[in-house]
């Protein structure tokens, strides 16, 4: 399956990353529920601790745009990060390609 991916870029200060994340962990709650929705992971990085992107993967970008922020799990998603709307340094989104694959670390435990 071809499948759309949304990249956001954040930019969030320290002393906001709980409540920020919190928010986020809400907002979940409809993107899992969405159908449009393959998945979803907000990642932190280690080097800037204030930096944060959220990676959604659609089934298409009209599916995003029409469907999910259209439908009736947009509402409460967007209630949940309203307050950090102002936090974004990008919002795009991505084809993917056929370039993908595991590293012999995959199935791996990590420590």
């Amino acid at each position: 399956m071809s499948t759309t991916v949304e990249y956001i870029r954040y930019r969030i200060a320290l002393d906001d990353r709980k409540a920020f994340e919190s928010a986020y962990a809400q907002a979940a709650e409809s993107l899992a529920a969405s159908p449009e929705c393959v998945d979803y992971e907000l990642s932190h990085c280690q080097e800037e601790p204030e930096r944060y992107i959220l990676r959604i993967r659609w089934t298409s970008v009209e599916d995003h745009l029409q469907g999910f922020r259209k439908g009736e799990h947009f509402p409460a998603f967007f209630r949940a990060i309203r307050p950090y709307v102002t936090s974004i340094e990008e919002m795009q989104h991505y084809l993917t390609t056929e370039v993908t694959g595991t590293g012999k670390a995959a199935g791996q435990e990590q420590r």
